[in-house]
């Protein structure tokens, strides 16, 4: 991992503080992602998250929660990010 890289410890420190470690999932996809040109600019990630924060709230409103949580990072590092946000109940 390049040092310009986010990196999945970082990612999921921020959303365990958001969401909580309970149905944290995080996992680096830049591999896949090798001589993209975007993948220069930084990494490719999967996010799954499970939490009763998005109970009622639309996939949007959800996935903004998540980039909310990341703010500081989607400027350091991550390039993609693939998010699965559900509730306890959607699981």
């Amino acid at each position: 991992m390049s040092s310009t890289h986010a990196g999945v410890e970082a990612i999921r420190e921020r959303l365990a503080l958001a969401f909580g470690e309970q149905g944290l999932e995080v996992q680096d996809d830049s591999h896949l992602h090798a001589g993209h040109a975007g993948a220069r600019e930084g990494g490719h990630y999967t996010v799954r998250l499970v939490s009763e924060r998005f109970a009622g709230l639309s996939r949007v409103a959800r996935h903004r929660l998540v980039y909310d949580a990341l703010r500081e990072l989607m400027h350091q590092g991550i390039h993609a990010l693939v998010i699965d946000a559900r509730t306890p109940q959607e699981c």
